[in-house]
């Protein structure tokens, strides 16, 4: 029973020090280090007068820095247990370098192509990036509205474009799939007015009483509320994120709530002794 003890203790021992190994600033900096490191060198990966000069030597270190994330996750394994599945950002590591480790042959030749999801760590090692990725997932159900709403505006706008303008410019409207890619390019204002909208007026020359008002809905109104909501959902978190260190701080009546009663304490005690010393010299 003892030994067992003993041999829990220690193993209880080692996780905490690779817990505190894993977890401490300086591992952190030196993975986001090898992070870019890796960025770098498959960028490198992509230009054949590089790979002529140095091929091998990118190729080792891709491998050196991949068995490095390996290493880094087995301890982080040991060292947290079952709880490191309960973190979605380790589930999110594990995905990434699991990618890399697939073999890139035959059938997986284009998993070749996905070992640059490597530098996506950079989003679970950095906590400025964390809090970025968190906001969005917080603002997803109130874009969700949004974005149905860019649907139906979207639908609206195609039908009515394809049933005026289906006609005269079949390859831009004249089904409801093209008028809806075409008045995609035309939301994103990429060459609209010179590329689409006047050669259109040419033959419709009322038609911008049909593209103004869509821009301005779609353009300049529904996706200014995606960055509303997203920008207020990082101010949710940012509140949050303060409120909680509020609470973990104590106030300064807290401080003066607990130094009078450790006074009333002390009093207590000093009572009790001289009743104790009383009690002596009587008897």
């Amino acid at each position: 029973m003892v030994e067992t003890q003993s041999v829990a203790g220690t193993a209880s021992g080692a996780r905490e020090r690779v817990r505190a190994f894993v977890d401490s600033r300086r591992a952190q900096m030196f993975i986001t280090v090898l992070i870019v490191l890796n960025a770098i060198t498959l960028g490198l990966e992509t230009s054949q007068t590089a790979m002529d000069a140095a091929g091998p030597l990118l190729v080792l270190a891709d491998t050196l820095i991949l068995g490095v994330f390996v290493v880094e996750i087995a301890l982080k394994l040991f060292a947290h247990g079952v709880r490191f599945f309960r973190d979605p950002w380790n589930l999110f590591d594990v995905a990434v370098v699991g990618v890399a480790l697939v073999p890139a042959s035959q059938g997986f030749s284009v998993l070749r192509a996905f070992r640059i999801l490597r530098v996506l760590r950079l989003v679970s090692v950095v906590p400025s990036l964390r809090r970025v990725v968190g906001a969005l997932l917080h603002a997803i159900p109130g874009m969700g509205s949004v974005v149905m709403l860019l649907a139906v505006l979207f639908y609206v706008f195609a039908v009515m474009a394809t049933k005026l303008f289906g006609g005269s410019f079949p390859d831009w409207f004249g089904t409801i799939g093209a008028s809806f890619y075409t008045l995609f390019q035309v939301m994103t204002l990429e060459s609209w007015s010179m590329g689409i909208v006047r050669p259109v007026m040419e033959v419709y020359p009322v038609a911008w009483l049909f593209f103004v008002p869509f821009i301005l809905l779609t353009s300049f109104a529904v996706l200014n509320l995606f960055i509303g909501i997203i920008v207020d959902a990082m101010q949710s978190q940012a509140h949050d994120k303060e409120a909680a260190q509020h609470l973990g701080e104590p106030t300064l009546v807290d401080v003066m709530a607990e130094v009078k009663a450790l006074r009333a304490e002390l009093a207590e005690f000093r009572e009790e002794k001289s009743a104790l010393e009383s009690e002596k010299h009587s008897g």
